[in-house]
């Protein structure tokens, strides 16, 4: 039997260090990648503790150069990775204004007391959409191309709620995202010649230690934010990482989802069937 090597990018994070640790517990190497290693670093002690393979490879999933190197760490110390879990991303605050509409105070120049849209960071603003697409679209093209050599593959990729809805104030985060569904549905037909599958995980409003804060007050109360959002899952509650596991386990499965390549399946409580009326 072949080895099994996965490459999972933001294995840092809450999210993708649980697919990690559950990929590893499944005899999958993982090699871990990201920009933070005492991140990664936690990742690996907990997979190695319990008995699983795994390395920490630094790179800026946005550098098709860092990427490419880290292509060829992962290649010398484990093998060729025939999966691919693109979970690096994420928003920046200054990308955010405050106000959820257009507020006239944002366009005088010295006032800052209000953030809007017409005084965010536009260099900010680009960085954002510039992680969260290029630092999907870049590990797919190095890994990708490898995969395609090998004739076999699957990648998942990390779509998000604002996906299918601009949810407000996160306009370059949504921008990128809604762009992520796109990109999979493209590449799914493009390498399904090669016989790689592509899919996408929406995952709804997931706890982690960024949203913890603006969830939840210091005295643990929620934050109107965290309130408005779990009016609209039908759920009432918060996901956990854990429940990402099973979606993941059937797209990466050949046996149970060997017919399924374009999709992105949300994982949200139900928000999206949610309305609000």
């Amino acid at each position: 039997m072949m080895d099994k090597i996965a490459v999972v990018t933001g294995a840092g994070g809450t999210l993708c260090s649980a697919m990690a640790k559950a990929l590893a517990a499944q005899g999958w190497k993982v090699a871990l990648l990201g920009r933070t290693l005492s991140k990664l670093e936690k990742t690996h002690a907990e997979i190695d503790a319990a008995g699983g393979t795994a390395i920490c490879v630094l790179a800026d999933v946005s550098s098709e150069a860092e990427v490419t190197a880290a292509k060829e760490e992962v290649e010398a110390k484990l093998g060729v990775a025939t999966l691919l879990i693109n979970g690096a991303g994420g928003n920046q605050s200054a990308a955010l204004p405050d106000t959820t509409e257009f507020d006239a105070r944002e366009l005088e120049p010295e006032n800052d007391s209000v953030k809007g849209f017409f005084n965010l960071s536009m260099e900010t603003f680009r960085s954002v959409i510039e992680i969260n697409t290029m630092g999907t679209v870049i590990p797919c093209f190095v890994f990708g191309k490898a995969m395609a050599a090998e004739g076999r593959g699957n990648i998942i990729n990390f779509a998000s709620m604002t996906s299918f809805r601009p949810i407000t104030r996160v306009a370059a985060y949504a921008m990128a995202k809604n762009g992520i569904v796109s990109f999979t549905q493209w590449l799914a037909a493009y390498l399904a010649p090669a016989g790689i599958r592509v899919n996408a995980i929406a995952p709804g409003f997931f706890l982690n230690e960024r949203s913890r804060q603006i969830m939840f007050h210091p005295d643990g109360s929620q934050t109107v934010r965290a309130q408005n959002i779990l009016r609209q899952t039908p759920l009432k509650r918060f996901g956990e990482a854990e429940e990402l596991i099973g979606t993941m386990n059937w797209l990466i499965s050949d046996e149970n989802a060997g017919f399924v390549t374009g999709i992105t399946v949300p994982v949200d409580g139900g928000f999206l069937s949610s309305p609000g009326v």
